[in-house]
C-alpha cells in the first residue's frame, strides 16, 4: 500500500475512533514529514510490550494522536504483521520527573482490528482503564503530596512554608490562578501562591472562589496535619482530607 493510502487510512480511522471513545477526544495526524514531532512522540510512548517490540523493528514513520482535554493522549500507529488494523498505545505526560514513574506499571498498548467502532469498545474496556490509573499515579507522585484537583473542583493545599499550592485540571482554572498571583512550575504544572504578603494572599484566596464558581468549578482548602490556616482565609473553602495512594515507580 502506498504511503499516501496508508496515511489517509490512518487519519480517517483515528477521526472515527476519537468520536467513539468515552468523553471528548480529538485526533491529530503526524505525517512522515513531521520528523521532529514523531521523534518526540516515539520517546513518550508508554509501552514495554507489543508496541515497544514493533517500534524496535519499525521506527515511527507516521502516527495519529488522540487527545483528551485533561492532557491524556493515545497514539495510533501502523501494524507490520501482515494483518489489517493498527496498534494503539498510551502516551506519557510531558515534563514529569522520572521519579514520578517509579513503581507505576506501564499501561501497555494493544492491537486493533480494522473496525474503529469495535476498537473503541476494546480500548474503553481495557487500555483506557490502565492508562487512567497510571496517569493518576504518576501525577500524584509528581505533586509531592498535593492532592490533585478535578475538572469541577480545585483543591488548594497549604504548604509548610506558608504558601498555597494546587494542580488544576485544566487551563480555565489556571488562568484565574495566575491572574491572582499564582505562579506555575513548568515542570510539574503546580501553581503556587507565596506568603510574602499574607493580606494579599488571603485576598487572592477570597477572590478566586467566586470566579471559579462562575465557571462551575468548586474550591476546597486543604490543611496538612499540624498546620492551621490564617483566620483571614475564606471560610467558604472548607478543608478537604488528603487522598491516599500507594507510592509508585516507573521504568520506561
Amino acid at each position: 500500500m502506498h504511503d499516501y493510502d496508508t496515511s489517509e487510512r490512518l487519519a480517517s480511522y483515528a477521526d472515527v475512533l476519537a468520536g467513539e471513545l468515552p468523553d471528548t477526544w480529538t485526533s491529530t495526524h503526524f505525517p512522515p514529514e513531521a520528523k521532529d514531532d514523531l521523534a518526540e512522540l516515539a520517546d513518550r510512548i508508554w509501552d514495554l510490550d507489543l508496541v515497544a517490540a514493533s517500534l524496535a523493528e519499525h521506527p515511527l514513520r507516521q502516527a495519529a494522536v488522540l487527545s483528551r482535554p485533561d492532557g491524556a493522549q493515545l497514539v495510533l500507529l501502523e501494524r507490520h504483521d501482515e494483518r489489517d488494523g493498527f496498534l494503539i498505545a498510551a502516551v506519557a505526560p510531558r515534563a514529569l520527573p522520572d521519579e514520578a514513574y517509579r513503581g507505576v506499571p506501564e499501561p501497555n498498548g494493544i492491537a486493533l482490528a480494522d473496525d474503529p467502532f469495535l476498537s473503541a469498545e476494546q480500548i474503553a474496556g481495557g487500555l483506557l482503564a490502565r492508562y487512567d490509573s497510571a496517569l493518576a499515579q504518576v501525577r500524584h507522585n509528581a505533586l509531592g503530596g498535593i492532592q490533585p484537583s478535578q475538572p469541577d473542583r480545585v483543591v488548594l493545599t497549604w504548604q509548610p512554608d506558608g504558601s498555597v499550592a494546587t494542580a488544576p485540571a485544566d487551563d480555565r482554572a489556571g488562568a484565574i490562578l495566575v491572574a491572582h498571583g499564582f505562579v506555575q512550575d513548568p515542570q510539574s504544572g503546580i501553581y503556587r501562591l507565596n506568603n510574602d504578603d499574607t493580606r494579599a494572599q488571603a485576598r487572592a484566596l477570597r477572590e478566586i472562589g467566586p470566579q471559579l464558581d462562575a465557571l462551575g468549578i468548586g474550591t476546597a482548602l486543604q490543611h496538612p496535619a499540624g498546620r492551621t490556616a490564617p483566620t483571614s482565609a475564606p471560610a467558604s473553602m472548607p478543608p478537604s482530607p488528603a487522598g491516599s495512594r500507594a507510592p509508585a515507580t516507573r521504568a520506561r
